[in-house]
C-alpha cells in the first residue's frame, strides 16, 4: 500500500517508472501539480502485478479510486483483471473505469506525437545522437523505419528507457501531448475535491 494511504482518494497505476515519469512530465507541462496528500502514483514493476496490487488497494480499510495506464498489447490482460475483480462487464471498456491504453506502448505514442526530427533533437541534447546513429547501422535496424528504430533504441538501456518519453514530452508543444496521458490526467482532476487544492509541491510515489 502507498505509505500515505490514509489520506488518499486516487491511486494511479503505471506499468513502470518510464510511464510514471512521462505522466509527471505531462502534468508539469500543463501546469498541474498533483496533490501528494490525495493522489499516489504507483509503479507496478510490470503489468502482471496488476491483479495483486489492485486486490491490495481495493481490500484496504478506506475506499480508494484506482485508475491507470497500460500498453495496447496488454488490453486483454487488463480487461480480464478488471472483469475478474467485478469492476467491469466482459464487453466493457477499461476507459470507463479510468484505465487508458496506449495504441502500442508509451514510447510509440510520444514518437508519433513528436515526429522523428524532434526526437532526434532530444537525443542530441542528451548526448545520445551519435549512439543512435551507430545503432541505425546495425544489420537488424537497416530496413526498419526511423520510428521503429527510435522505439527499439529507447529500450536498449534501462536508464535511457526511464527518461526517454519524459524528455520528449518536455520538448513537445503543449497541444501535442500524447492522448492517453492527457486523458489520464483529466481523469485524475475530474474527481479532485472541489474544496481541496488541485495543486501541491510534488507527486506522491509508492
Amino acid at each position: 500500500m502507498p505509505k500515505n494511504a490514509a489520506g488518499l482518494h486516487t491511486v494511479v497505476l503505471f506499468e513502470g517508472e518510464s510511464d510514471r515519469l512521462a505522466f509527471e512530465a505531462v502534468a508539469r507541462r500543463l501546469d498541474v501539480m498533483l496533490d501528494a496528500a490525495s493522489i499516489a502514483l504507483v509503479d507496478l514493476g510490470g503489468i502482471t502485478n496488476l491483479r495483486r496490487r489492485l486486490g491490495e488497494l481495493r481490500s484496504g480499510p478506506r475506499p480508494m479510486r484506482v485508475i491507470g495506464l497500460y500498453d495496447g498489447a496488454e488490453r486483454p490482460y487488463v480487461l480480464g483483471v478488471l472483469v475478474g475483480a467485478g469492476m467491469l462487464e466482459e464487453d466493457g471498456d477499461p476507459e470507463a473505469l479510468g484505465f487508458f491504453g496506449c495504441e502500442r506502448d508509451l514510447e510509440d505514442e510520444v514518437i508519433a506525437a513528436a515526429e522523428p526530427d524532434l526526437v532526434l533533437d532530444t537525443l542530441a541534447e542528451r548526448g545520445e545522437l551519435r549512439r543512435f546513429r551507430m545503432f541505425q547501422t546495425q544489420p537488424a535496424q537497416r530496413t526498419r523505419t526511423i520510428e521503429a528504430q527510435l522505439r527499439r533504441f529507447a529500450g536498449t538501456a534501462a536508464g535511457r528507457k526511464a527518461r526517454f518519453a519524459a524528455d520528449i514530452i518536455d520538448a513537445l508543444p503543449v497541444e501535442s501531448m500524447p492522448r492517453p496521458l492527457v486523458a489520464l490526467l483529466e481523469e485524475v482532476l475530474r474527481f479532485s475535491e472541489p474544496d481541496e487544492p488541485a495543486n501541491a509541491s510534488r507527486s506522491a510515489r509508492a
